[in-house]
């Protein structure tokens, strides 16, 4: 038996801080994946759905996709409601009256950082959990530096490292990663190397990915 079936299956993901399906659709993997039951390897990708946006914006969620998009209000309004809903089907409870929009170029970095001392899946949890439920902000240093200590990072590095933009390179290497394979949108899952999945699917829908990779793995034995 090779290498190749006892090694876990890698799922690259690439996702943003502030994408609200990125939280439902994280969700709805990790169902999946329970489902599925077999070793699965996580790593998460940086991917900036509005780069230009101030760190400090000041307005709310629905200011910004009316004002910078162009959505009339009473359609984000219904937007924002129905995603609402769907993240409660899966256990979120989104709070959009505290959300704080936000560039969140610097939340990337620290998901790089937390890596690099393998914490990378407990941070992206909560950065997303920060943003869509607790109404904290996610673009500033020393708030990220916060959350960082909450999951028992070393603080001072933390800041040390976003103001020196450490990882930018590697948010950057990502974000271009992203282009090549087309990606335009996320949540955008790439399966073992070589199955693209777009969007928050349902977890059957991930548990049978995964189920085809492990038996093209074996079937080739």
């Amino acid at each position: 038996m090779s290498d190749r079936t006892l090694s876990p299956i890698k799922v690259d993901i690439w996702s943003d801080v502030q994408c609200p399906w990125c939280y439902i659709g994280k969700r709805k993997f990790e169902a999946g994946a329970a489902a599925f039951g077999g070793d699965v390897e996580v790593e998460y990708h940086s991917f900036e759905l509005a780069p230009d946006t101030p760190v400090d914006f000041d307005g709310s969620p629905v200011d910004y996709l009316s004002q910078r998009k162009g959505i009339p209000v009473q359609q984000v309004t219904e937007m924002l409601a129905n995603v609402t809903g769907i993240a409660a089907s899966v256990g979120l409870d989104y709070d959009y009256d505290h959300v704080h929009q936000t560039n969140t170029v610097k939340a990337h970095e620290l998901i790089h950082y937390a890596k690099s001392v393998d914490r990378q899946l407990d941070m992206k949890e909560r950065l997303l959990k920060a943003y869509f439920v607790d109404g904290r902000h996610v673009g500033r240093i020393e708030d990220l530096a916060d959350l960082a200590a909450e999951i028992g990072l070393d603080r001072a590095e933390v800041v040390r490292v976003l103001t020196d933009e450490t990882y930018l390179p590697d948010v950057k290497a990502d974000v271009a990663q992203a282009i090549e394979y087309g990606i335009q949108g996320v949540p955008f899952f790439v399966i073992d190397g070589k199955y693209g999945v777009s969007g928050a699917q349902d977890a059957t829908t991930f548990a049978n990915v995964l189920e085809q990779v492990r038996t093209e793995r074996e079937a080739i034995q």
